[in-house]
């Protein structure tokens, strides 16, 4: 098998992140023989590998996702075309507990034995270059408050490792801020290969932040915002938004925020979610919400409008290729 017909792991196990996770950056999968197996009341799994085009091409794209079906795939990333998200899966083998990709470069989240919490997010930067991840290191419910976190990006042409972004300078309000309870997490990168936006927590309170690779800077930008998701064009940010008076174990909103007016677009989808939302285009939204098999994906317009819809079951941790 040649170098690239074999699943490339650029940088594995880059950072220990307190006995919880180990982060792999992957490139480049190809196509492996496929035995068809399908499962009673789920949908139906196909050994397989998922591919990552290097390059954007005229191929359709394809959706990768982790594989929550019952039966010897689950976790598995698998693949649909994104045209037809509930066609028969084909599975790589490789599992992850969150995954993310973008122009060939791919991150994967993998628990460590023994590991009992799995709260994570990941992000690849849209030329590949930076990949990012977040892991959720104490605490009793990422809900409340007592919670800590590490976030983290790697250069994958250098090598280079920001192993938290707790060495980065904060500018709130137009001054240094310092504070020692201060966490990040749900990084999100910008097109430039330098900026990025990520969640500040503080006091009991969060906020947006726009992060510069070269400066090492992150500036406060607006509050209540968890999770961003930075649109195609850069213009807009996805995310979730804590709403008074809602549960405090279910107290999210999906909001849209413009970057220029800083206006809040409250979004269709009236249920709480706990995920960083995927722009599947510049008009949609594809997240997460808990179903029979641990979790679905649904889809919403970006704009407010409409309504949400189940796009697959058994699937979580979405990624367009």
């Amino acid at each position: 098998m040649t170098t690239r017909n074999r699943l490339l792991v650029l940088v594995a196990a880059v950072i220990a992140l307190a006995a919880v996770a180990t982060a792999s950056v992957l490139h480049a999968a190809a196509r492996a023989d496929r035995r068809n197996e399908a499962h009673a009341g789920g949908p139906t799994v196909t050994a397989g590998r998922v591919t990552l085009p290097a390059e954007p091409t005229a191929a359709p794209r394809h959706l990768v996702f982790r594989n929550m079906a019952w039966g010897p795939h689950r976790d598995e990333l698998t693949t649909v075309p994104a045209g037809r998200p509930d066609a028969p899966r084909t599975a790589s083998g490789v599992k992850c507990l969150r995954f993310y990709a973008a122009s060939g470069t791919a991150i994967c989240l993998r628990a460590e034995r023994g590991a009992m919490q799995d709260t994570y997010t990941a992000r690849v930067s849209p030329s590949g270059r930076y990949a990012a991840w977040t892991v959720f290191v104490g605490g009793d419910s990422y809900a409340g408050t007592n919670f800590s976190t590490r976030a983290a990006i790697v250069d994958t042409r250098t090598g280079r490792l920001t192993p938290t972004l707790e060495d980065f300078r904060v500018v709130k309000d137009g001054r240094t801020y310092r504070a020692a309870d201060i966490n990040f997490w749900g990084i999100t990168f910008a097109a430039d290969d330098r900026h990025f936006y990520a969640t500040l927590a503080t006091h009991g309170q969060t906020y947006l932040v726009r992060g510069d690779l070269r400066t090492r800077t992150l500036t406060t930008v607006h509050e209540n915002v968890e999770c961003p998701s930075l649109s195609p064009d850069g213009t807009r940010i996805a995310y979730k938004k804590r709403v008074k008076g809602l549960s405090a174990d279910a107290p999210w909103r999906l909001y849209v925020l413009d970057l220029r007016t800083l206006r809040e677009t409250p979004l269709a989808e009236t249920r709480s979610v706990d995920d960083q939302a995927v722009w599947s285009d510049a008009h949609t939204l594809t997240y997460a919400l808990p179903g029979d098999y641990g979790a679905d994906l649904y889809t919403v317009p970006a704009d407010g409008t409409g309504a949400p819809h189940r796009l697959t079951k058994a699937a979580v941790s979405p990624a367009y290729l």
